[in-house]
C-alpha cells in the first residue's frame, strides 16, 4: 500500500478488524519510511449483475421492476404482499445462485411464470399474456388451459 504522506510504497499492518456486519475490513498502517499512520479499508468488490434483453441490451438488474410486474400480475387478487416479495426474493436467489455477469430476460421471465403458476394462476395468465405477447386468442386460450385443475 503507497503511503498518502510520503508515497513510499512500505508499510506494515498494526491493526486489523472488520467493520459494517463483515462487509469491510478497516487496517491500520504504518509507513516505514516516514513513520506516520493511515487507515484503509478493503471491500469485496462486486461485478453488477446485468440483464440481457430481448433486442440485446443489457441493463442493470432492478429488483424492484421485477416486483413492480408481479404486482401488476397479482393486481385485485387475494394474493398478500409478502407473498409477492416472496416470489421475488426467490428469483433473485436463484438468478443470483445460476447466472454471475449476466441473465436473460427469457431466464428471468420462465421463473417468474412458474411461481406465479403456483401462487396465483389468473396472476400467472396475466402476466404471461404479457410476457410471451400473445398474438391471438388460441395462445390465451392454450395458456388458461395449461393452469386448468384435474
Amino acid at each position: 500500500m503507497r503511503c498518502p504522506f510520503c508515497k513510499v510504497d512500505n508499510d506494515r499492518v498494526v491493526d486489523s478488524r472488520s467493520s459494517g456486519e463483515g462487509a469491510v475490513v478497516r487496517r491500520r498502517r504504518e509507513c516505514l519510511a516516514c513513520g506516520k499512520r493511515f487507515t484503509t479499508y478493503e471491500r469485496v468488490e462486486e461485478a453488477p449483475l446485468r440483464v440481457v434483453k430481448k433486442d440485446g441490451t443489457r441493463v442493470p438488474f432492478d429488483r424492484e421492476k421485477i416486483l413492480a410486474g408481479v404486482r401488476k400480475a397479482c393486481e385485485k387478487r387475494p394474493v398478500p404482499a409478502d407473498a409477492m416479495e416472496n416470489l421475488v426474493s426467490a428469483v433473485e436467489d436463484e438468478i443470483n445462485k445460476n447466472y454471475e455477469r449476466e441473465v436473460p430476460t427469457r431466464a428471468i421471465g420462465e421463473m417468474l411464470m412458474e411461481r406465479l403458476k403456483a401462487l396465483d394462476s389468473v396472476a400467472y395468465v396475466r402476466f404471461a399474456s404479457v410476457y410471451r405477447e400473445f398474438k391471438d386468442p388460441q395462445e390465451f386460450v392454450a395458456a388458461i388451459q395449461g393452469v386448468k385443475k384435474p
